[in-house]
């Protein structure tokens, strides 16, 4: 283990002095005396935690961007057993009534996109279950109340012929894991069956055989919708939503069920595509496969890649000589460039759908969504360099 954080420690310097090169050197110009460390990692997890939480009060809606947000900072609460970040997600939780959408008319329940209460089947609204479960499993008592809501809109959506829940691709994040964590509540295969079903539409919608990414949704697929260079656009939140929500789901996904396969095979694929693609600085820009699309840095797609690939090295699913070097690049980056010292995290494209050329992305720009893909990455860098 000491040996893998002398290793980490020297790459990291390396991703540094690569990154000096880049508009921001003037903030790597401390890069070269990063420590690789534990204490080192949780402070930049707590700074960035602790800063977001003193600027925003856990009574946000349920909806997708501060969802996101809390299944970060449950990782971190899970690292680091602070109470605080616990109680912070419980009061979120409790302030939504463990519910997303609230419409209680089945009949009138909607999954394409929406942001009222009768879009009860849309993912967007079902990301808070990942959080709710996570609570409730942490709960001595079980209090059933915590989970009520998730099994009554899951049960309901189970029982349907319809397998087109997932027509974008942030969807793979906000619900896949949902779905796993309740089959572990429950035992009941039917999540992991009908994940299965609802994954292979997507997959078959979204997934570029050849480039080994997804398209965010069916409006960008080749050539109907192309990058500035004429070829092929992958957003790069888009793809850092499945690459980070296949590594949730690898997680938890039994490996004898017939779904496995099939996640490990896109998240791996993955892995390798999103590779070459990083820029010499460790973050990937916006359209992952055209740097002059929209250029420069962005923080949360680069969040979910190094979560997802450190979960994969953790996992031992990926080769740790192969991909250190990566994500090395990648945590440099992110907690030397996009984490300020106040512990503001910016960087972080706006809400949207797509790598906007022209769009301004710098250390003002953040977001819950994105301070969520930090924590997950501090989590699991955590882990990497603590064991």
């Amino acid at each position: 283990m000491f040996k893998r954080r002398l290793y980490l420690k020297a790459l990291l310097a390396s991703g540094a002095a690569l990154g000096a090169g880049c508009t921001m050197g003037a903030r790597n110009r401390n890069a070269t005396s990063v420590n690789a460390t534990r204490i080192e990692v949780l402070e930049t997890l707590t700074r960035a935690n602790d800063y977001w939480q003193a600027n925003h009060q856990p009574t946000s809606w349920a909806f997708w961007d501060y969802a996101a947000y809390h299944t970060g900072n449950m990782e971190a609460y899970a690292v680091t057993g602070n109470e605080r970040y616990r109680q912070y997600s419980t009061a979120w939780a409790e302030h939504n009534d463990w519910s997303g959408a609230k419409s209680q008319d089945k009949a009138a329940w909607k999954y394409q996109y929406g942001e009222t209460d009768d879009y009860v089947l849309f993912g967007d609204w079902q990301i808070c279950f990942q959080t709710y479960v996570d609570l409730y499993q942490l709960d001595p008592a079980k209090d059933r109340r915590k989970i009520a809501r998730a099994l009554e809109v899951f049960e309901h959506q189970m029982r349907t012929p319809n397998v087109d829940y997932w027509w974008w691709a942030d969807g793979l994040y906000m619900v896949m894991p949902a779905m796993t964590k309740l089959y572990k509540v429950t035992g009941d295969k039917r999540y992991l069956d009908k994940l299965h079903l609802y994954f292979v539409w997507a997959d078959q919608l979204m997934f570029d055989q050849d480039a080994g990414l997804y398209y965010r949704d069916a409006k960008y697929v080749y050539p109907k919708h192309k990058a500035s260079n004429g070829g092929k656009d992958f957003w790069a939140r888009g793809d850092g939503w499945v690459f980070a929500g296949l590594a949730k789901v690898l997680a938890d996904l039994p490996k004898d069920h017939a779904a496995y396969a099939l996640v490990l095979d896109r998240y791996r694929r993955m892995a390798r595509a999103l590779k070459p693609a990083q820029q010499a600085a460790g973050y990937w820009t916006r359209s992952i496969l055209d740097p002059n699309h929209a250029p420069g840095p962005e923080s949360s797609g680069t969040a979910f890649f190094t979560y997802g690939y450190l979960w994969g090295i953790n996992s031992g699913i990926l080769n740790h000589d192969e991909y250190t070097p990566v994500v090395a690049r990648s945590w440099a980056f992110l907690s030397r460039t996009a984490l300020a010292a106040s512990g503001k995290f910016g960087y972080v494209q706006p809400i949207g759908e797509r790598a906007i050329p022209g769009q301004r992305v710098d250390q003002e720009s953040t977001a819950p969504f994105g301070v969520g893909a930090f924590l997950l990455a501090a989590a699991e860098m955590s882990r990497f360099v603590g064991g």
